[in-house]
């Protein structure tokens, strides 16, 4: 699909999706009970990857109106009748790919295209320090994967720069064996933050985990072998996304209409690492307020100036942050992003090179994505979204500071994360056309 945004200016009030990181726990979570009530759920593409996981494992999750009732396996995955279909979800298969590995049995996870190109190799090495046996088809660490269980916890390391889900998977998994798992550190954690919102999630649940010494290059992550998830009264609730209010935020700041701001709630304080996006849009001169009783954040548009910013923990802020940067005045520096280049796409190419269709100036290093707004006057223009929903959204940040209309492809990627973006900028008065 494509979808065509003109300059535009916005105001109004706009909601917030709900947390794709949390809602791909607490489905699992649930899945790993009992049973319980997911309320407020980012119902999209990549979450319904998880649902199907746990309905593969012996649960079963069945969408209400406002939550999802799951009947969860109670620490006791089956092995699933078929191949396991993670689709373009890295969160889904990371996660389960633990869960396979408590399953007396063999489990097979694939993906699409996109998906089959992550990494996955610590992990498959840690299920089999563990005791079970992982395997890459393929032979490169990549999917689909052939995972053989059960295990029964212990302790492994593995290095923390590839990926945080890994160290995710292994604690969620880790509370219903009979041992627990230890998972040292071998180097410093990236998106650490992640780790954070796993954690907060497990104490929801009621299983008690915990970290010592993480960061500086190390540390460790453990959980208690044989604890039950019991979420308080049977239930739990989704928090916003910050992820996805960063695009929000992001387009009040450029295109907000004077004196007329753009408001954006359901913006509640949580372990969240990507609500560092208000901080950074502050010192980038914005004029944005953030009120975390109501959890609503207030943005004006406001004249930019570039700053550099550090995404080694927050990696889905760097296409939000690129666009304004091609914004902005001066030059904007994001570090520390090697790791980005290995998500649906990679980030870091494909925000400079479709940047630069608008008419940006940028350069880019293995570790850094520079965007030089002094010499950048946004056109408008033809840009590939690259089937990735990050990239869709924060190009369509770009679009609305434009001089003329921009047409990006692929926008139907949005349903990932955000499926009624589009409606959402329309609805701030943006002119949108599909």
């Amino acid at each position: 699909m494509d979808v065509e945004i003109d300059p535009s200016t916005l105001s109004g009030t706009a909601r917030a999706p709900s947390s794709k990181s949390y809602t791909h726990r607490a489905i699992l979570a649930a899945g790993y009970s009992g049973g319980a009530l997911v309320y407020d759920p980012l119902v999209s593409a990549d979450t319904k990857a998880t649902m199907r996981a746990v309905d593969a494992f012996g649960g079963d999750v069945t969408r209400k109106s406002d939550h999802l009732d799951v009947d969860g396996f109670d620490g006791r995955p089956e092995v699933p009748g078929d191949v396991l279909e993670c689709a373009n979800s890295g969160t889904t298969m990371r996660l389960v790919t633990a869960t396979a590995a408590l399953a007396d049995g063999i489990t097979v996870l694939t993906g699409d295209s996109s998906l089959r190109s992550r990494p996955h190799g610590p992990l498959l090495r840690a299920i089999d320090e563990l005791g079970g046996n992982a395997e890459s088809t393929r032979g490169n660490g990549q999917a689909p994967l052939v995972v053989e269980g059960p295990v029964s916890g212990g302790s492994v390391s593995m290095p923390g720069d590839v990926s945080s889900q890994f160290v995710s998977a292994l604690l969620m998994a880790g509370a219903i064996t009979d041992e627990g798992i230890e998972v040292e550190l071998e180097t410093e954690l990236k998106s650490a933050p992640y780790v954070d919102i796993t954690l907060e999630l497990l104490d929801e649940f009621g299983v008690e985990a915990g970290k010592e010494g993480v960061g500086g290059g190390g540390g460790t992550y453990h959980v208690e072998g044989g604890q039950f998830y019991e979420p308080e009264d049977g239930e739990y609730h989704v928090p916003g996304d910050f992820s996805s209010i960063s695009y929000l935020l992001g387009a009040g700041a450029v295109a907000a209409e004077e004196d007329d701001p753009v408001r954006v709630r359901g913006a509640y304080p949580s372990a969240q690492g990507d609500s560092k996006i208000v901080g950074v849009l502050g010192r980038m001169g914005a004029d944005v307020d953030w009120n975390r009783d109501d959890g609503i954040i207030t943005v004006e548009r406001s004249d930019l100036s570039g700053v550099e910013v550090d995404v080694g923990d927050t990696p889905d802020l760097l296409p939000t942050i690129a666009a304004l940067g091609a914004v902005a005045d001066g030059e904007t520096r994001i570090v520390n992003c090697e790791h980005v280049r290995y998500k649906e796409t990679d980030r870091v190419s494909a925000m400079a090179e479709e940047l630069e269709k608008l008419g940006a100036t940028t350069d880019e290093s293995q570790d850094v994505l520079r965007i030089h707004g002094d010499e950048s006057e946004l056109e408008g223009g033809v840009v590939d979204g690259r089937g990735d929903h990050r990239i869709v959204m924060a190009l369509s940040v770009a679009a609305l500071a434009a001089d003329g209309p921009t047409t990006i492809t692929g926008g139907e990627h949005v349903d990932v994360s955000f499926p009624d973006f589009f409606e959402v900028l329309y609805d701030l008065g943006a002119t949108v056309n599909r």
